[in-house]
């Protein structure tokens, strides 16, 4: 395994016509459409990096800043912006185009954790990842703070399942 790898080496492209049957009754891209084609590009960028399987471990956030709207198109852009033992945080930046005017916007943002997995099925290594743009820098140097609130959120995510537990509301309590 390679040691380390430039940010440039997994960014990932891709682009999509948005029709009527992705769209809801406003006319606009239907966000769970938008989420399957974030996390898409997103485990293609991250096995770019790591070189081999990944798994999706966290969808960390999806932040809807414009709707699209049928007709347009959709293009993401994504890339590895950190990573720890096993896993890589991946960037994925939405960007909607008016294909009669030409007019783009950024729509949406995204960040997730993927973690490599290796030939045992089990969690392994992945390089360490080198930002060489003023953007990458930027996602790079706040990274780890985001990797603290996903493992703090991770935590309370297992407490409440652990809380919930598994008991059908018509269920007798034990």
């Amino acid at each position: 395994m390679q040691a380390e790898r430039f940010v440039r080496e997994s960014r990932t492209f891709k682009a999509s016509h948005v029709l009527p049957p992705d769209t809801n009754n406003h006319n606009t891209l239907f966000g769970g459409k938008l989420m399957a084609h974030i996390d898409d590009v997103a485990a293609i960028s991250a096995m770019k990096h790591a070189r081999g399987p990944v798994v999706t471990a966290s969808t960390d956030s999806v932040d809807f800043l414009q709707p699209i709207r049928v007709d347009y198109e959709v293009s993401l852009e994504a890339f590895v912006t950190w990573t720890h033992n096993t896993s890589m945080e991946v960037f994925v930046k939405i960007v909607s185009e008016d294909l009669h005017t030409g007019e783009r916007t950024v729509c949406a943002t995204s960040f997730l954790t993927f973690v490599a997995i290796g030939k045992d099925g089990k969690p392994t290594k992945v390089p360490k990842v080198i930002p060489e743009t003023e953007e990458e820098k930027f996602l790079h140097q706040n990274a780890a703070e985001r990797a603290e609130a996903r493992k703090q959120r991770r935590m309370r995510s297992k407490h409440l399942a652990d809380l919930l537990g598994t008991r059908r509301p018509w269920e007798p309590k034990e």
